[in-house]
Formats: structure tokens, C-alpha cells, sequence
């Protein structure tokens, strides 16, 4: 079995559990706050935390990297619980797991290649600032009355003071010995001297209990029909984006980290897999971490085992644990939180700023920003669709044409550059038909036809030539460019039909 999880020895059996442990510690109180983020009660959280962890770990397709509930899926889900309740939540994670295995399948997992590098790091730097300000929230305390109001004075001092310790702890220990995760080393450490000296702090119990029992097989109660599946249809779809884009993401970075290679593909059916036996045993559903998947890289975590131990301490603690676990000090889960900050931030970056393309250097503060105002998911989108036209406007300004007569008194334009959207009205500025000869020749070695513009494009300029009287060949075409054009024969031979004047000479020259 532990073979299976990643494992064929005793001491990589036993790294990997104790990183489990660390993590799990570290899911409490994310599992918690994100509950209350979505509307619904702490053990929801908590089950979508074990659940989903422990069949991503097992199903997905990136060995080492932790899954639960996420704030980037709570807050698509508040307005939908706030609405209709929570038994459409349950129902829309079944739809959102059945949507991500069904990308799984057609292998949409590759489009997260064409992520550019930039989005990568404003991604990677956006969530580094999320997961801080997330943190902050922890430095308030619950008045008698239900309010919340700022730490101040000794409370504050010795909130901070802890934190430092973890912090040094974590930083220092593995200079020492590496038989320990040094995360929860920390946590042990903070927790014994908290407890033993009998230190006023706030703990994890001052969010909630976690205290219950074994998550029970549920089939969501709403109505069966069309009207049902309107009102979840949108938010799945949206949870599916927003858990697929959050995972494929964090398994990229994972793999940078450790030098090995996830599979995306599979991690999508993972997910998937994961979210929809959550939706049926009361779970808000969930996708990968990406500060836990750190906490668990960097405490020796590289196999499907520390997944797999995470969601199972992870249950132990509800079921038999809850009194312990609600004792630990909310600073020594803030100081591990912030040591990831420190370590998922990319402080190259900043250094790069002035020597890196000026638009890939605006696309890298804009994801960021994004990503911290709004979600992931569109912060991403954003990114893309923003690389891409800067990508288009660069490329439209390359076009150029070299024009020059031949022995047969032909002119010859030969053009340079790629021919789509972006450049088709440069391209067409480019010529004067009423002054050249009746034959000319577009030189297309230097260019490809990239789309339908510039099909439309070479058969406006056709149709300016044979109203001068003159004819316009295209010569050296590649196979693809060739094809192209021949797939929209049809298209032309209908404009033949309506003007029997119009047509283009293709010359297939080799």
C-alpha cells in the first residue's frame, strides 16, 4: 500500500506521514474560515477539507501537492447559499466535480500551457499577498456583544511575540536536524510553551468547534428538475474554472519547485473525482492549495502518502482530537502562514522590474492586483486575454513588403511578416494597385496565413487588382497557409457565382 501512495521505504514512509501532520494542523483553521466565507457551518469546511484531499491526493495527478476547501471557490459559493441554501451547494459541487472530469477526459488540461510566464509570477505573487491578508483576520478578537475589534497592547505584543518564535523555529531547525519537519516542530513547541505557562492567547477553538463524526453519505434535497439544474448550472460551471485554473496553476508551480512533472489531465479527473463524492457526503468542495502544497513541499512532502495522511489526521482531529487541536495558538498557524508568504513570493520579480518588456512587466502587476481584488480565476483570464492582444499588437507592427519587378516584368511583393487580424489593414496599405503592372506576384516564403481576416484580407486585395484590370498570383504558400485558403474555396467560388469577375489566381508554385 505504501508503495502505491509513493512509497517503498521506511523513512520515506515516515517523512511523509509527519508532513501530513504538519498540513493538517495548517487545514483547521483555513477549512474553518472558508466555511464562514461561504455562509455555511465550520464541519462543512472541515469535511470538504478530508474529502477532497484525501481523492485528489489519491486520483490527481500531481504526488505531493494538498487539496481542500479554498477561499478562491468560497466566495463564488456565498450568493448561491445565501440565496437558495446550502443543500443547492451540495448539489452544484456534484455538477462542479462531473464538469471537471468531463475537461479531464477531452484533456483540456493542456490549455494551461499557454499561461506566458508573467501571469505565472503575478499569479504566484497575488496569492502570496492573499494568503498574508488572509492572516490578518487572526489579529482580531470576538467581542461578548459578536463584534470584532483589533488586538491591542499585551495581547497584541504577545500575539506577535509567538508568531517570531515560529517563525524562528521554522527557519533555524532545519540547520540543526531535518528528522522533524521544522513547520511542525514550531507548532509543537509554541503550542507546549503556550499550554505549560498557561499564556492568555487566542487558539483554534476560539473560531469554532471542530468537533463531529464521520461525514454521512447525503443526496442533495432540492427538486430534480430543469429549474434545479438552471440555478446550479452557472455557479458549476464556475466553481469547475475557478478549481481547475487555482489546481493547474499550483501544479505548475510544484513542479518547478520539486523538478519533476504532474500530470494535468489526470489532475482534472482528480479534482473532479474529488469534488463530486464531496457534494454527496455534505462538503462545500474544493481544489489544490497552494500554501499547504508549500507547507507540505518544504516539510519533506513529495508523495501521494502526505496527501493521503493529511485528510486522514485531518479526520482523526474531528473525530477524536478536537479538544487538543482546539488548544493549539492561532500564532503558530499565522507564523507557519507567513513563513509560506515569504517563500511563495517571488521576490526576483521585483528585481526584474525595469529589465523586462515593459508590457510584460504592466501584465505581471495587473494579475497580481487582480488576484488580490477579485479572484484567481479572472485575474488569469485577464492575464491571457492581455498577453495575447499585446502579443497580436506587437506582431501586427512586423508586417513589411519588399517590392521589386522580374525578368518576365511581373512586380514582386515579398512580405514579411505573419498575416492575421491584428495586421490586415497595414497589409492592405501596403499596395497600389492602379499603378502596378498586370501581373503581381505576393511572395508569401517570409508570411504565413494565420486566419479567416487574412483570407479575407488577400481576397479584398484580389478584388482591387481585378477591378484594375490586373491579376494577383500567391506563390510559395506552405502546406498549412495552402490548406487554409483551400478550405475557404467554398466560400470563394459563392463570391464567383454573385460577381463572375472576382477570383483569385493561386499560383502552387514548389
Amino acid at each position: 500500500m505504501l508503495f502505491q501512495l509513493g512509497c517503498s521505504s521506511r523513512e520515506c514512509a515516515q517523512n511523509e506521514i509527519l508532513s501530513g501532520l504538519t498540513v493538517a494542523l495548517a487545514l483547521v483553521p483555513e477549512a474553518v474560515a472558508f466555511a464562514f466565507v461561504a455562509g455555511v457551518e465550520p464541519l462543512v469546511g472541515l469535511y470538504a477539507a478530508f474529502m477532497v484531499g484525501l481523492l485528489a491526493a489519491i486520483f490527481g495527478g500531481r504526488p505531493g501537492m494538498i487539496s481542500g476547501a479554498t477561499g478562491a471557490m468560497a466566495v463564488v459559493m456565498v450568493s448561491l447559499v445565501a440565496d437558495h441554501g446550502v443543500e443547492y451547494l451540495f448539489a452544484a459541487v456534484v455538477l462542479t466535480g462531473l464538469i471537471q472530469i468531463t475537461a479531464g477526459a477531452l484533456r483540456l488540461g493542456k490549455l494551461i500551457r499557454i499561461v506566458p510566464h508573467p501571469v505565472m509570477l503575478g499569479f504566484v505573487n497575488g496569492l502570496a499577498i492573499v494568503i498574508f491578508l488572509a492572516q490578518l483576520q487572526h489579529f482580531q478578537v470576538k467581542l461578548p456583544d459578536g463584534s470584532y475589534e483589533w488586538m491591542s497592547g499585551n495581547s497584541l505584543m504577545i500575539f506577535l511575540g509567538l508568531i517570531a518564535l515560529t517563525m524562528a523555529i521554522i527557519q533555524l531547525l532545519p540547520k540543526l536536524t531535518t528528522l522533524v519537519p521544522s513547520s511542525l516542530a514550531a507548532i509543537l513547541v509554541v503550542s507546549l510553551l503556550v499550554i505549560g505557562l498557561n499564556i492568555d492567547t487566542k487558539t483554534v477553538g476560539d473560531l469554532a468547534s471542530i468537533e463531529g463524526g464521520l461525514p454521512q453519505f447525503h443526496i442533495p434535497s432540492v427538486p430534480l428538475n430543469m429549474k434545479t439544474l438552471m440555478i446550479i448550472l452557472p455557479y458549476a460551471f464556475i466553481l469547475a474554472a475557478v478549481g481547475l485554473i487555482e489546481s493547474l496553476l499550483t501544479l505548475n508551480l510544484i513542479d518547478d519547485i520539486t523538478g519533476t512533472r504532474g500530470r494535468g489531465n489526470r489532475e482534472c479527473v482528480g479534482q473532479g473525482i474529488a469534488n463530486t463524492v464531496t457534494g454527496f457526503f455534505g462538503g462545500m468542495g474544493g481544489c489544490a492549495m497552494i500554501g499547504q502544497s508549500l507547507i507540505n513541499v518544504n516539510s519533506g512532502g513529495h508523495k501521494r502518502l502526505s496527501g493521503v495522511a493529511a485528510a486522514l489526521f485531518l479526520l482523526s482531529f474531528i473525530l477524536f482530537a478536537s479538544d487538543l487541536i482546539e488548544k493549539i495558538p492561532m500564532a503558530a498557524l499565522v507564523g507557519v502562514m507567513f513563513v509560506v508568504v515569504i517563500g511563495t513570493f517571488e521576490w526576483s520579480s521585483l528585481r526584474i522590474m525595469d529589465r523586462i518588456p515593459r508590457h510584460d512587466a504592466f501584465v505581471l502587476v495587473l494579475v497580481s492586483a487582480v488576484t488580490v481584488f477579485t479572484d484567481l480565476a479572472m485575474a488569469v483570464v485577464v492575464g491571457v486575454i492581455v498577453s495575447a492582444l499585446v502579443f497580436a499588437w506587437e506582431h501586427a507592427k512586423h508586417i513589411n513588403v519588399k517590392g521589386y519587378d522580374d525578368e518576365n516584368g511581373a512586380r514582386v511583393y515579398e512580405l514579411n511578416g505573419p498575416l492575421f487580424f491584428g495586421s490586415v489593414k497595414s497589409f492592405m496599405e501596403l499596395f497600389n494597385p492602379e499603378n502596378d503592372p498586370d501581373d503581381v506576384i505576393l511572395e508569401f516564403q517570409n508570411s504565413r496565413v494565420v486566419d479567416h481576416s487574412a483570407i479575407e484580407a488577400i481576397d479584398n486585395l484580389a478584388e482591387k487588382y481585378i477591378r484594375a484590370g490586373k491579376k494577383l498570383h500567391l506563390r510559395h504558400l506552405s502546406p498549412e497557409c495552402r490548406l487554409l485558403l483551400e478550405k475557404a474555396g467554398d466560400l470563394v467560388e459563392v463570391n464567383m457565382m454573385e460577381d463572375p469577375l472576382y477570383h483569385v489566381a493561386d499560383d502552387k508554385l514548389a
